[in-house]
């Protein structure tokens, strides 16, 4: 069945986006049912969630890629992109939020806010995307509402306000009051609709005064971002339901505030006003500001175009998938213009013109070819063979090069190697498009030991990766044991002068370069290099700056103790000389690396691990057991709080104690704790680790 064609205003592309088991795929699920977009409601817990669809996931219980798929609701059509939870799949949170408009966050009501819940917000931050809350749950023992809101307010310093309180609590939870229309919904668990019908009545006689505290508190805030309704509100004037929403909807697309919704999606109880906040309050792409990128030639001059048909083509490639059927598939959100089936597209980055041989809408992992797509959609592409994750595709004759999206570094690293030589080259193949798929998974040659290495976000992530090279391509590896990815840096500052010169084939190259370098500190010392030049003109043309930074960087590429990635160091670039018609940009690159190496070797160098960030759920009875393990593993405990009738243990702990705990955890809890690790910065190595790694390197 085609897709019928819906006006730009009534688009609303979104996201689900929440901690891990806090009912992301289960609201999608009931999203889509109740849209009528499929007719068996299917379960995560069996492995029959429509937009669960990697066997990895199914078996699992959990998401690991992200899925899209469009749907119908009140004539609008939403495109619904459900996330990841788990931290070691975050890029696919990113990547996604970087094309959507607006997001529900789901959040469990008996945990609030939790440690993804946290990541996923700062990403929705980044990007500008407006959101909603939807507490769920409700049902659960220990559910607390208030807590949750409360924990929205506090952890991720947002202002939620508050659309519909919950009526019972705990198994009593039966439906939510509407604030706006002061109308109860009811619904009854023994429906044979599944959720479809609810009842519209009386606000219970003991939540009447509830009520109309928490409806005046509404009516205040959303009149306060309006003039026009600020001054009816003063005036005692009354504002109607229709006012309300309006206002409503552009103080949440400003970010004034974040609208709540509550319910439990697994017993089918508040999707349907869900929906329709999503209608009310999200934004279409006409609502939100022109999309700015930089020109395709000229990368300083900024370039704006507006969200529509009649603009020319451009949209972003935010995800690569390796179809078995229809070969490579390039995700794109289409921010302006259409494109059709046969036509062309130029890629802003590579510079290359290349064929669209097919346009498909995607539902989940099932895919229906279009003729043509235009602004607002996200489609699916075949055809591109040179893009990658980032790439703007775009009209040639009027080329735009959007911002791309950024990826974490890996923090882990595995030995992989063939079974049989038979199948070297199809590992190296299988490995390549994985590679492409994921940007946060990379393949590396280690000089040293020829060993071929994998690298990825955590644990989970590479074997979901080994489990896909032996599912999906056929092919068989052994994996060694995990590996961190260390980094270097310095602790103090040095200074470094270096001459390059040398004739070869009759060509004299010749450059002179005098650095300075310094550790930095803050979030500054997790990052690359900042580099500074003081160096007088007549000392270093500006001709040669770009060769000495480049110079600089490869240089970082290995560092002095044991040839890990340099961080955290700022040089500045202080004199040099040069020669006329002898000096060029390579010289002052060779002689900028081999200053920086002999630079890097006089400032204290130092040795870093990844360090990362835990939060343990545990009941009471089982919290010194938590506690004594996680100082075994050489972590700093930094907090121990109560949530609902659970222990929370906040800790750091370097990344190399950290390996296998999931399973250390179910035995010393009896399976009743659970945690959530994400990488958090990196620190310096102990004493022992340092001897062990560099066989008693001494700087």
């Amino acid at each position: 069945m085609a897709l019928k064609k819906t006006e730009l205003s009534a688009f609303r592309n979104i996201g689900i986006m929440a901690h891990i088991d806090a009912g992301k795929t289960t609201t999608t699920e009931r999203i889509l049912y109740y849209t009528g977009k499929i007719h068996k409601i299917g379960e995560v817990h069996e492995g029959s969630a429509t937009m669960d669809w990697m066997i990895q996931e199914q078996e699992r219980g959990i998401t690991i890629t992200s899925a899209a798929i469009t749907c119908f609701w009140k004539n609008h059509r939403i495109n619904i992109i459900d996330t990841p939870g788990h931290v070691d799949f975050t890029v696919e949170v990113e990547r996604s939020l970087r094309v959507l408009d607006g997001a529900i966050a789901v959040f469990d009501a008996v945990h609030g806010v939790e440690p993804q819940s946290e990541t996923v917000w700062r990403q929705a931050n980044k990007y500008r995307v407006a959101r909603l809350a939807f507490i769920n749950k409700l049902d659960r023992v220990g559910a607390d509402f208030q807590a949750s809101v409360d924990s929205i307010r506090e952890r991720l310093s947002a202002n939620p306000l508050i659309f519909q309180l919950p009526i019972g609590r705990e198994e009593n939870f039966i439906g939510m009051v509407d604030l706006i229309s002061r109308k109860a919904m009811v619904w009854h668990d023994d429906d044979e609709s599944k959720g479809q019908k609810f009842e519209l009545s009386a606000i219970p006689a003991d939540m009447v005064d509830d009520v109309e505290l928490a409806r005046e508190h509404l009516i205040e805030t959303v009149a306060g971002t309006d003039e026009a309704l600020t001054l009816k509100y003063l005036e005692g004037e009354p504002i109607t339901d229709e006012e309300l929403w309006a206002a409503a909807r552009q103080a949440t697309i400003s970010f004034k505030f974040v609208p709540v919704f509550c319910g439990s999606a697994f017993k089918n109880k508040g999707i349907q006003p869900l929906l329709d906040a999503v209608v009310a309050l999200l934004p279409s792409p006409l609502d939100l500001p022109d999309v700015e990128g930089l020109s395709a030639d000229d990368k300083e001059v900024v370039i704006k175009r507006k969200r529509l048909v009649e603009e020319p083509m451009s949209g972003l490639v935010f995800k690569i998938v390796s179809d078995p059927f229809v070969g490579q598939l390039a995700y794109v959100r289409l921010y302006s213009g259409s494109i059709e089936v046969g036509t062309t597209v130029y890629n802003a980055r590579t510079h290359k013109r290349e064929r669209v041989a097919k346009i498909l809408t995607m539902h989940a992992n099932q895919r229906e070819e279009v003729p043509q797509a235009s602004a607002g959609e996200i489609v699916a592409v075949a055809g591109l063979k040179l893009v990658a994750t980032g790439d703007t595709i775009c009209d040639q004759k009027s080329p735009i090069r959007y911002e791309s999206v950024q990826f974490p570094a890996p923090v882990i690293a595995v030995a992989i190697e063939p079974k049989s030589a038979a199948e070297s080259d199809k590992l190296g193949k299988s490995l390549e498009r994985l590679g492409i798929e994921d940007p946060t998974f990379l393949v590396s040659q280690d000089a040293e030991t020829g060993q071929t290495l994998i690298s990825g976000m955590g644990e989970l992530h590479l074997e979901i990766i080994i489990d896909r090279l032996k599912r999906e391509f056929k092919v068989d590896a052994n994996v060694g044991a995990p590996q961190v990815s260390y980094r270097e840096s310095i602790a103090g500052h040095a200074s470094a002068e270096e001459l390059f010169e040398r004739e070869t084939g009759g060509l004299h190259q010749y450059a002179a370069v005098r650095i300075e370098v310094s550790s930095l500190e803050g979030d500054e010392a997790q990052g690359g290099l900042i580099f500074e030049n003081k160096a007088p003109i007549h000392e270093v043309p500006a001709a040669f700056l770009k060769g000495v930074r480049t110079g600089l960087e490869e240089s970082m590429q290995a560092g002095p103790i044991a040839g890990f990635p340099v961080i955290g160091v700022k040089a500045v670039l202080r004199g040099g000389a040069f020669q006329e018609n002898v000096s060029d940009e390579i010289a002052f690159k060779i002689a900028a690396a081999q200053a920086m190496r002999a630079a890097l070797r006089k400032a204290q160098p130092r040795l870093l691990e990844p360090v990362m960030a835990i939060e343990v759920l545990v009941p009471d009875n089982y919290l010194s057991n938590i506690i004594t393990d996680l100082n075994s593993r050489h972590a700093r405990v930094n907090n121990v709080t109560v949530r609902g009738h659970l222990q929370v243990v906040e800790a750091a702990a370097p990344l190399a104690e950290m390996f296998g705990y999931s399973t250390q955890l179910r035995s010393i809890s009896q399976g009743r704790a659970t945690y959530t690790m994400r990488f958090s910065h990196y620190d310096p190595v102990s004493k022992q680790t340092l001897e062990r790694i560099t066989g008693g390197y001494s700087s």
